[in-house]
């Protein structure tokens, strides 16, 4: 059965593909060194529209009014340029709210198209622009170390990681954050308090990485101007002992946050990069692999949701479970030395 891979690797190759929703604009070059936040490309979604009263706004007949527009369609105007007027003892006027062009002036009506910020993409990762695709986007690779999530809520930074995780169980609390982490990226295991992500975003932090959160916190979490990556589940789960372990061990180096939500159709998903120096020819992980032995697997599913474990052999043919469900399953021996059966639905590898 083909296995869904998650990678938290030590040291690797990763090859990002950042790409625009609609043709734009590549705003870097072949082989330019980029931040995480830095701007590779840049696109004019769909632009905003306003339909302004005159007749109304001038106290006038469409006939009338039609007469006092001075602006034609097709024209650029910018913010407070007339666009009727003035009309009567107080000469009234109307101007344009905001700048932008004319698409239609007539029957006492003005309508405009707004001039709106294009919409940014960012690089996502620290790297090297290694291709250029078209008016669409980048390809950007770097070395390093590689932590994938579960969950992310659409932001991009870096900063100094501050690890004050203990262990992969322990809760944060408010007090745990002081002025001194302001600008940091937070490693903690557990959130479960509201006041925990308000004192996070008056420091404000540059990140926050998490083993899991309370469901309750997920519309705060997403209003957040700070990404946040949850590494393993909504509820209280343990982080899985590979990222507490590498995260914890690169403690004070600079880590790159791209929080964005997870899509199985594009295989995004929310990312940690630690930019490392590496020896020549260091190798991409694969982003699929089949269920075998001696491979470290997490289960994603109770009764042993976020535990880690080695596949020790995949089962012939199909099982029947308790609840009377016949499937595909193997044996895993968890890190406390249980075996255990999972079906082959409810893991994926670590790699």
């Amino acid at each position: 059965m083909l296995a869904p891979v998650s990678h938290i690797l030590p040291l690797t190759l990763i090859r990002r593909e950042r790409l625009l929703p609609i043709p734009g604009r590549v705003v870097v070059r072949k082989g330019q060194k980029v931040s995480a936040t830095d701007v590779v490309a840049e696109a004019r979604l769909a632009p905003e529209h306003m339909l302004l009263d005159i007749a109304r706004s001038l106290g006038l007949s469409r006939e009338k009014a039609d007469q006092h527009i001075v602006c034609k369609a097709g024209s650029p105007v910018a913010q407070g340029d007339v666009l009727a007027g003035p009309v009567g003892f107080t000469q009234r006027l109307v101007r344009a709210p905001r700048s932008g062009k004319v698409i239609v002036a007539g029957d006492g009506q003005v309508l405009m198209e707004l001039d709106a910020p294009p919409y940014e993409l960012r690089a996502g990762l620290p790297g090297i622009v290694s291709e250029l695709v078209g008016d669409r986007g980048v390809v950007i690779e770097t070395t390093g170390a590689l932590i994938q999530g579960v969950w992310g809520n659409g932001r991009i930074d870096f900063g100094l990681m501050y690890v004050l995780a203990r262990s992969p169980d322990d809760a944060l609390s408010p007090d745990q954050l002081d002025v001194s982490m302001r600008g940091s990226v937070i490693l903690a295991s557990h959130c479960a308090s509201a006041e925990v992500l308000k004192a996070a975003g008056e420091l404000p932090l540059r990140g926050l990485i998490l083993g899991s959160m309370d469901s309750s916190l997920y519309s705060m979490a997403v209003k957040m101007r700070f990404p946040i990556i949850i590494l393993d589940g909504f509820g209280h789960i343990p982080m899985n002992s590979s990222a507490f372990k590498l995260l914890t061990s690169n403690n004070r180096r600079e880590v790159s946050l791209n929080a964005e939500p997870r899509d199985r159709y594009r295989e995004a998903r929310p990312e940690i990069v630690i930019e490392l120096p590496a020896p020549e020819h260091v190798s991409a992980p694969r982003e699929t692999d089949i269920f075998s032995p001696n491979q470290v697997v997490r289960i994603l599913r109770p009764p042993y949701e976020g535990k880690v474990g080695v596949l020790i052999k995949v089962r012939s043919g199909r099982t029947s479970l308790p609840n009377g469900i016949l499937t595909q399953v193997a044996d895993v021996k968890l890190e406390n030395g249980e075996t255990v059966i999972v079906p082959l639905a409810n893991m994926e590898v670590l790699a």
